[in-house]
C-alpha cells in the first residue's frame, strides 16, 4: 500500500527555529541549502520586542548568523543571542533616547531573516523563519522570552481518541465560530451537549493576511497570531478532550503562499536550486511543494510530529491531496500518511499522551482524513488514510434539491456505495470510511439550493455574466457575497439532515448548520476566502433555529446510542414506483438484531407508502415517540405489509 522502508523521517527541531535554550538566551537555526558563507553569503536575524515594533525611534537589532555544513540537509545557519548582553551601545542609546524600549524584558520578540548574496540583485529582507513556532503580525516570526510551558490537565493521559465509527464531526473556523480561541473554548460545552465528539479546525497555520481562510500558509509549526498563542491552542485542545471531543487540524501541504520562505527567498536567487518548491503531481494555485525532494518530505513529517506532540491533536484533515498525490507508492501523500501512522505506532507501550491513539482491540485511532475529491475511493483503498472527504453525497443532495437529479443517486450514497470499509496495512487491517456532509466551508449553505435573498440580485448577475461572457468581475464577486439562503425555506433541509446522520460514514456539520446558518459562498474569486462570515448565534433562538437544533440533537443522540447507525449494514430500498416517484427515500441500518428503518419524504406533500418489516417485534418511532401519526407498530409480523405515513419535508425512523 505504501513505500517499503522509510520514505521520510522527522528533522531535529532541537536545532531549528527560535528557542529559548537558557533564561534570556535565544538560539536560532535554519536550513538554507545552496546559501553558503563559502560563496560570500551573509545571513542576519533582525529582532525587536513586540511592544517596540511600531515605534519609529526603536529599530530592530541585527545579528550575524554563522554557517555550517549539515551532513543531511546541506547549508545550516545558526545564531545565539543573549538578550541581556546583546544590545550594542548605539542601540541601547537609541532605546534610552526614545524612553520606551522594551528590550530585555520577558515577552514576545518578533524577528525575520535578512540575506546579502551575490546570487541576488539586492539584499533580501523579510524572510520568514520556516521553522518558527510562533508568529507576529504579517510576515514576522516570533519567539517568547520567559515562556512557560502549558500544564495539561491530569485527565489528558487517560484521554482516548474516539474510534472511527463513533465520530460525529463539526468543522469550524476559530475566528468565525468564536471570535478567538477563548471564544471558541466557551462554546465547547455547547458542542459536547450537541453530541459532537470531534472538531475539524480549519487551518491555524501562519498566513500573511489578517482576514484569510488559512489555505496559503507561510508558517507551519505553530498557531497564527490572529488566533492566539501556543498556550491558547493547547488549552483549547485540553478543554475539548476533557469534554470527550477530539480535535483534528486542517493542514495544507500541497502548496504554499508566495511569502513562504522557501518560495519567497529562492525565487529571488539566481542559479540556486530550490530545495522545497517545484512542480509535482498537480498545481492549481500558490507555490507547489515538491515531494520528490527528501527535504520537503522530511519537513512535513516533522510538522505532523510537532502538532501531535505539542498540541496533542488527534489527527489531520489533509487539504487538496491531488496537489501532492503521485500514487499509492509515491513520494507524496501516500508516503506522508504512512510515515505519520508509523511514527504513532512506534509509540505503543510508552506512557503519557501518546496512548490516546491505542485501544484494547489493538487498533490505532489516529485520524488521517484526505480531501481527495478527484478519487476518494482510490485514496482509501491505496493509502494509510482511514477516512476521506467526498462531495458525491453533497452533489447528489444538491442535484435533487435543484430538480436536476434523482433520489436513486442519493440513496446509493447513504450507503457509501463503492467505498471500502477496511483495507490492508502492514500489521493487519485498518477500518476505513468517508465523511457524510451537505455543507462545508467550500460551499454555500444547503438552504441556498431552495432560493436566495435578496432575489433582485439575480437579474443584475445575469446581465453581468452576459456582458463579461461568463467571466468573473469584482462587482459579481461582491454581489455573490451579499446573497443568502432564503430562511423561509428552512424546513426543506430536514430530510437531508436525517439522511446524513443515519447514513454509513462519519456525519459532519459545518459551523452553525445545526441552527440554520444561511451564508452564501461564491464558487470562485476572492469573495470566498477574504471575507469573515461570523456565526450568527442569534439564529439559535429563532423560530427556525430551535426546531433544526432539536432535530440535530435527536439525531446525534440516536447515532451515539444505537450501534446500527455507526457500524451496521446498510440497505437501500430501490423501488421507483413505490418510493422515489413520490419523493420518498427508504433505507435501513442493521447491526445483529438491532434494526432501524429510515423513511424520508422530500416532497411538499404528505405521503403514505407501503413497507414490509424484516423482523418481528415492537417498533418505536425514534424522533417523536413510540406512537406517532396514529400508527401503532407493536407486535409487527415480518412479511406483512404496513402503510407508513410520512409528513412532507421530513422523515421517520422506526427501530426495533
Amino acid at each position: 500500500m505504501a513505500n517499503e522502508g522509510k520514505c521520510a523521517k522527522p528533522m531535529d527541531l532541537g536545532k531549528l527555529g527560535a528557542r529559548e535554550t537558557q533564561p534570556e538566551v535565544l538560539d536560532f537555526g535554519v536550513y538554507l541549502p545552496g546559501i553558503s558563507a563559502k560563496d560570500g553569503d551573509l545571513l542576519y536575524v533582525k529582532i525587536i520586542h513586540e511592544h517596540d515594533q511600531f515605534l519609529q525611534d526603536i529599530p530592530p537589532l541585527s545579528f550575524p548568523m554563522s554557517h555550517f555544513e549539515d551532513s543531511e540537509y546541506g547549508d545550516y545557519w545558526q545564531a545565539q543571542i543573549d538578550i541581556e548582553k546583546a544590545q550594542t551601545k548605539e542601540a541601547r542609546s537609541a532605546g534610552e533616547t526614545a524612553g520606551k524600549s522594551n528590550w530585555g524584558k520577558d515577552g514576545k520578540y518578533v524577528y525575520r531573516y535578512y540575506l546579502e548574496s551575490s546570487k541576488a540583485t539586492k539584499p533580501i529582507d523579510w524572510i520568514v523563519d520556516p521553522f518558527a513556532r510562533e508568529f507576529g503580525t504579517g510576515k514576522l516570526s516570533s519567539v517568547t522570552v520567559g515562556y512557560q510551558k502549558y500544564e495539561w490537565n491530569k485527565t489528558e493521559e487517560s484521554w482516548k481518541t474516539p474510534k472511527l465509527e463513533d465520530l460525529i464531526m463539526y468543522e469550524l473556523m476559530i475566528n468565525e465560530f468564536g471570535g478567538c480561541l477563548d471564544g471558541a473554548m466557551d462554546r465547547l460545552d455547547y458542542l459536547a451537549d450537541l453530541g459532537i465528539n470531534c472538531i475539524e479546525v480549519m487551518p491555524v497555520s501562519n498566513v500573511a493576511d489578517t482576514v484569510d481562510w488559512g489555505f496559503h500558509p507561510i508558517g507551519y509549526f505553530g498557531v497564527d497570531e490572529r488566533f492566539g498563542k501556543t498556550l491558547d491552542m493547547q488549552k483549547f485542545i485540553d478543554q475539548a478532550h476533557q469534554r470527550g471531543i477530539a480535535v483534528i487540524f486542517d493542514v495544507v501541504y500541497g502548496h504554499t503562499d508566495d511569502f513562504f520562505p522557501y518560495a519567497y527567498l529562492y525565487n529571488r536567487l539566481e542559479g540556486v536550486e530550490n530545495p522545497f518548491i517545484g512542480p509535482f503531481a498537480k498545481n492549481d494555485f500558490g507555490q507547489s511543494t515538491n515531494f520528490n525532494k527528501r527535504f520537503t518530505r522530511d519537513f512535513f513529517l516533522t510538522v505532523n510530529q510537532r502538532l501531535l506532540e505539542t498540541y496533542h491533536v488527534d489527527g489531520f484533515r489533509y487539504d487538496c491531496v491531488p496537489n501532492y498525490w503521485d500514487g499509492p507508492t509515491g513520494n507524496g501523500y501516500a508516503c506522508l500518511v504512512y510515515e505519520t501512522y508509523r511514527l504513532v505506532s512506534e509509540m505503543r507501550g510508552t506512557s503519557g499522551y501518546w496512548q490516546r491513539f491505542f485501544d484494547d482491540e489493538g487498533s490505532i485511532n489516529l485520524i488521517q482524513c484526505a480531501e481527495h475529491l478527484d478519487g476518494p475511493r482510490e485514496i482509501l483503498q491505496n493509502t494509510y488514510s482511514n477516512c476521506t472527504w467526498q462531495n458525491e453525497t453533497l452533489g447528489a443532495a444538491e442535484d435533487f434539491a435543484r430538480n436536476k437529479g434523482s433520489l436513486y443517486n442519493l440513496g446509493l450514497l447513504t450507503g457509501l456505495y463503492g467505498y471500502p470499509d477496511k483495507g490492508p496495512i502492514d500489521s493487519g487491517e485498518m477500518k476505513k470510511t468517508a465523511l457524510q456532509y451537505i455543507e462545508n466551508h467550500d460551499h454555500a449553505r444547503f438552504i441556498c439550493n431552495f432560493g436566495t435573498t435578496p432575489p433582485e440580485i439575480e437579474e443584475p448577475l445575469k446581465q453581468i455574466r452576459e456582458a463579461n461572457k461568463g467571466s468573473c468581475s469584482q462587482l459579481k464577486d461582491h454581489m455573490m457575497v451579499l446573497k443568502e439562503g432564503d430562511l423561509a425555506q428552512w424546513f426543506k433541509v430536514q430530510p437531508y439532515l436525517i439522511a446524513m446522520f443515519t447514513s454509513r460514514g462519519i456525519p459532519m456539520l459545518w459551523q452553525g448548520q445545526e441552527f440554520g446558518e444561511n451564508y452564501h459562498v461564491p464558487r470562485e474569486g476572492w469573495g470566498r476566502v477574504k471575507m469573515m462570515r461570523p456565526v450568527r448565534w442569534d439564529y439559535f433562538y429563532s423560530d427556525r433555529g430551535r426546531p433544526i437544533t432539536n432535530l440535530v440533537r435527536k439525531l446525534t443522540r440516536l447515532r451515539l446510542e444505537r450501534k446500527q447507525f455507526r457500524a451496521g449494514d446498510h440497505f437501500f430500498y430501490n423501488n421507483y414506483d413505490l418510493y422515489q416517484s413520490k419523493g420518498v427515500l427508504l433505507f435501513s441500518r442493521r447491526y445483529q438484531d438491532n434494526f432501524s428503518l429510515i423513511a424520508l419524504n422530500f416532497s411538499k406533500d404528505d405521503q403514505t407508502v407501503p413497507f414490509v418489516f424484516p423482523l418481528d417485534g415492537d417498533y418505536a418511532e425514534e424522533l417523536h415517540g413510540k406512537e406517532v401519526d396514529g400508527l401503532n407498530l407493536k407486535n409487527v409480523a415480518s412479511e406483512v405489509e404496513t402503510d407508513l405515513p410520512l409528513p412532507s419535508n421530513y422523515g421517520r425512523i422506526w427501530s426495533i
